[in-house]
């Protein structure tokens, strides 16, 4: 048993990890680098080959560090869901990480697919999918810091020492 909470601790870092990093990647160097590719004409490569593929990799680790963070809580999950019985600390962390995977797969996903051109959509459309993606992935870089800070404060005084 002990053997698979450390796998688990494993695949939430790891998802986390990717999560968090293609995260900082879209928010400091994709959107700005795409900025400037549109205005000289040059996207098409960032739009076509490199967005699709770091956004499957960005949703899908958003799904697997959820899902190893609630493997990880175990019978603690609803305590720390309701923030009681100790799980305080990981509990918030666990809600800032659940709004922010909520935030990938009904705001910044859906949104994304109409800016890339995989779901058919006009001009306006297109520019309100732009500032609401850009918004939830913005919003979702600030609520990163907290959630790292909780996970981790939460996770070394709670999880790792009840196992």
């Amino acid at each position: 048993m002990e053997y698979m909470s450390g796998i688990a601790r494993w695949a939430h870092v790891i998802a986390g990890v990717t999560w968090i990093g293609l995260l900082y990647y879209f928010n400091l160097v994709q959107v700005p680098a795409l900025k400037d590719a549109t205005a000289d004409g040059t996207n098409a490569g960032i739009t076509k080959h490199v967005a699709p593929r770091a956004l499957l990799w960005f949703r899908w680790s958003a799904v697997a560090t959820w899902l190893a963070g609630a493997w990880l809580l175990g019978s603690g999950l609803p305590d720390a869901l309701m923030l009681r019985n100790g799980y305080a600390a990981i509990g918030v962390g666990a809600w800032l990480g659940t709004i922010m995977l909520f935030n990938v797969w009904v705001l910044i996903w859906p949104n994304q697919q109409k800016i890339l051109g995989m779901k058919p959509a006009s001009d306006e459309e297109k520019t309100k999918a732009r500032r609401t993606a850009f918004l939830a992935s913005r919003t979702n870089m600030m609520l990163s810091i907290p959630m790292l800070f909780f996970m981790t404060n939460g996770l070394s005084h709670q999880v790792l020492y009840s196992l």
